[in-house]
């Protein structure tokens, strides 16, 4: 299910984009996750503009999960 992000969509189609944001964030509120994952930059800003779950690049839960721990 596409966010409604990808290239320009989000700035030549708002209103729709919005749409397909808040739908797509319904279905993963519903599993209340403690984080989003996303691989594409413009979905995550897109996603974080609509929630206060934080919405993270695989990368970076990458990178934290790798860290020593103490």
């Amino acid at each position: 299910l596409c966010c409604g992000s990808a290239g320009t969509y989000s700035v030549l189609n708002p209103q729709l984009s919005y749409q397909l944001r808040d739908r797509k964030l319904g279905h993963l509120g519903a599993l209340a996750p403690d984080t989003i994952v996303s691989a594409n930059i413009g979905c995550i800003t897109h996603l974080q503009s609509g929630t206060a779950t934080p919405v993270r690049h695989w990368v970076e839960v990458l990178d934290e999960a790798l860290q020593p721990v103490g």
